[in-house]
């Protein structure tokens, strides 16, 4: 192994500002997710969901604190690859989890109950949420932080100041967790249970903004960040070279992503709708026998 390649691999920056939160939100889920099992709230607490949040985590770990992210400032490829991972890979992972009944159920029973009082349906935290998540502002509030620190000027004043670098790590991760909010359907559904099309539709619309930026970059003719100009290269991969794979990570697999996305929520419309039972058979819909639902677990109580 050559030199290089050695020390890049073992250049994991521990910053305790961010593996602390990370740490503490996983053994909260963990605790959460212990305390609905024991209660025999298995829906809310499968081995899946426990597994699908903590990979979110470490994806989150390997983005910000692995050999990644000191690649990322050498590499715009791999910045772009940083960007998924925060963007497209985290967020949905973390969401499939359903972490708001698990992240309630950690808590003591006093602050339990008090958080919980947030988001019952006369509350004015609840209606304050309501109106600042919703779902035409937080897909805005996405594409518009994608396209604002793919501006050559934002992007330059992110690699040259540590601080702004993590602003733009933070609003990538917080308005992409507010779209795969939507998108998933997880709790807490202060906007109602949103159709699947409607989710479709959503994801959807983003497709054409990524693919922009994706096709844009790759087929610069010129150098569009100047950050670049000023690095060493790595593994003998041009500037060029290296913006053409960048904007080529974005167009490709970033954007078959949101259409895989798309999909899984499309085969889950064919699925419900194969479910619904055939009642236009006269009498013989009155013999259907209707399953109940099984009680629903107060998470706040």
């Amino acid at each position: 192994m050559d030199p290089i390649t050695k020390a890049l691999l073992l250049s994991w920056d521990v910053r305790f500002e961010i593996l602390l939160p990370l740490t503490l939100l996983g053994a909260l889920q963990f605790i959460g997710w212990q305390r609905l099992r024991q209660r025999g709230a298995g829906r809310f607490a499968t081995g899946w969901r426990l597994a699908s949040y903590l990979i979110g985590l470490v994806v989150l770990i390997v983005a910000l604190l692995s050999p990644i992210d000191v690649l990322a400032s050498q590499l715009f490829s791999l910045h772009m690859i940083q960007h998924l991972l925060l963007v497209m890979v985290a967020p949905p992972l973390i969401w499939l989890a359903g972490p708001f009944a698990t992240g309630l159920w950690a808590l003591p029973r006093p602050l339990r109950l008090q958080v919980g009082g947030w988001f019952q349906r006369e509350s004015r935290f609840r209606e304050f949420l309501r109106l600042v998540t919703q779902p035409g502002l937080s897909w805005l509030l996405f594409v518009g932080t994608l396209f604002l620190w793919h501006d050559p000027n934002a992007y330059s004043l992110a690699q040259g100041n540590g601080w702004i670098h993590d602003l733009e790590h933070l609003t990538f991760f917080g308005t992409a967790m507010l779209f795969w909010w939507r998108v998933i359907g997880s709790a807490p559904h202060i906007h109602g249970r949103s159709s699947l099309l409607s989710r479709i539709g959503y994801v959807m619309g983003v497709v054409p903004a990524n693919m922009l930026l994706g096709v844009t970059i790759s087929l610069a003719e010129s150098p569009i960040y100047p950050y670049y100009l000023g690095v060493p290269r790595l593994y003998s991969v041009s500037l060029m070279d290296d913006q053409m794979i960048a904007g080529l990570i974005m167009w490709i697999p970033g954007t078959m992503m949101y259409i895989a996305a798309a999909l899984i929520l499309v085969a889950r419309l064919f699925n419900n709708a194969d479910r619904k039972p055939d009642l236009s058979k006269g009498e013989e819909g009155k013999n259907v026998r209707r399953t109940p639902h099984p009680p629903r677990l107060a998470v706040i109580e």
